[in-house]
């Protein structure tokens, strides 16, 4: 039996028609339009231990939803959940002990109080007995360096800071599960890294199952080996990283600047097709199977002199719409 079962889930809202004017307010204390919107349409998957998911798709596709589901906040309309045996909407407080929750735009941390007295409370909250916290600090504080900032209030953090320490305790009750939602939102580059490394460690040595919701596709690339893509509450796609990439994620975007405009018109290139230009910048999209940013970049400035180069990873958007082509071809 897989670790996470959900079988033809669907959520159902209940909204009311809202109408201007005085008296459609007045007509509206007598009789309101019900309209029903359906965030999530049947969806079927299956998550086995260890296993680090990217669960994927743009704004409004039901990924919150389905997150909510699993970690018992809504109950479906229809349809079954089940995780390591347990309904998780039924039953709520024997879930909760089994999972870590990490939403990037919220914060589990008292927001007064020091990093340590908010580990401290949760300690008490889950009734973490004194050898498995000590263990688990020590673990944190080594990989993600919290000694640094765990004196200082919250509100004085950096989001990395904060990121990290949110991660930290959401894993302190050693869960089985961690749902992270955006979890390297607004970082920089050092931020994000040190946060990828630590999921990879947790999951690598604690087989802790990891269900990621993220718009950076770097994120995806660095620590899942299955995507499930889902858009207008359906599944798209589900299947290996690998296939995801090579099927989906082909396409690629180099920014380059150069020091003049006119440099621009002296360009050949080999591989690559100029999409968009603007004053001394353009935008090359290639295909990453032909070839690698390593072959392209000195093909290009061997021709002109550059000012800035930037790698843009094609957004979860266009490969919403490349999966879409694809069916329709087929």
């Amino acid at each position: 039996m897989a670790l996470i079962e959900i079988n033809d889930i669907h959520k159902e809202y209940v909204t009311y028609k809202q109408e201007k004017g005085f008296l459609n307010t007045f007509k509206g204390f007598f009789y309101r339009e019900k309209q029903i919107k359906e965030a999530v349409k049947g969806i079927s998957f299956q998550i086995e231990k260890g296993e680090m998911v990217g669960y994927i798709g743009p704004n409004g596709a039901g990924k919150s939803t389905t997150l909510k589901i699993l970690s018992g906040i809504l109950t479906p309309t229809s349809g079954e959940a089940h995780i390591a045996g347990i309904v998780p909407y039924q039953n709520r407080k024997q879930h909760a002990k089994k999972i870590g929750v990490v939403f990037g735009q919220r914060t589990q941390l008292w927001w007064d109080l020091p990093v340590i007295e908010s580990f401290e409370l949760m300690r008490y909250v889950y009734r973490i007995d004194e050898k498995t916290y000590r263990e688990n600090m020590e673990i944190f504080t080594d990989l993600l360096e919290l000694d640094q900032f765990s004196s200082r209030p919250v509100r004085q953090l950096s989001l990395g800071q904060r990121m990290r320490a949110d991660i930290a305790l959401s894993l302190l009750h050693n869960p089985d599960i961690l749902f992270l939602d955006e979890p390297t939102i607004g970082l920089d580059v050092v931020a994000k890294q040190k946060i990828r490394e630590f999921i990879k460690q947790i999951n690598l040595k604690r087989q802790v199952t990891v269900i990621l919701t993220t718009h950076d596709m770097g994120d995806i690339e660095s620590l899942c080996n299955r995507v499930i893509l889902i858009d207008d509450g359906l599944v798209q796609f589900d299947g290996e990283i690998e296939k995801f990439r090579h099927t989906y994620g082909k396409e690629r975007c180099l920014v380059v600047e150069t020091k003049e405009p006119e440099d621009i018109d002296r360009l050949v290139l080999d591989h690559g097709q100029i999409t968009k230009r603007e004053g001394n910048r353009i935008w090359i999209h290639f295909d990453r199977d032909q070839v690698s940013p390593t072959q392209l970049i000195p093909h290009i400035t061997s021709q002109i002199e550059v000012v800035d180069l930037t790698i843009e990873e094609p957004s979860i958007e266009g490969i919403v719409s490349r999966v879409y082509q694809d069916k329709t071809k087929n």
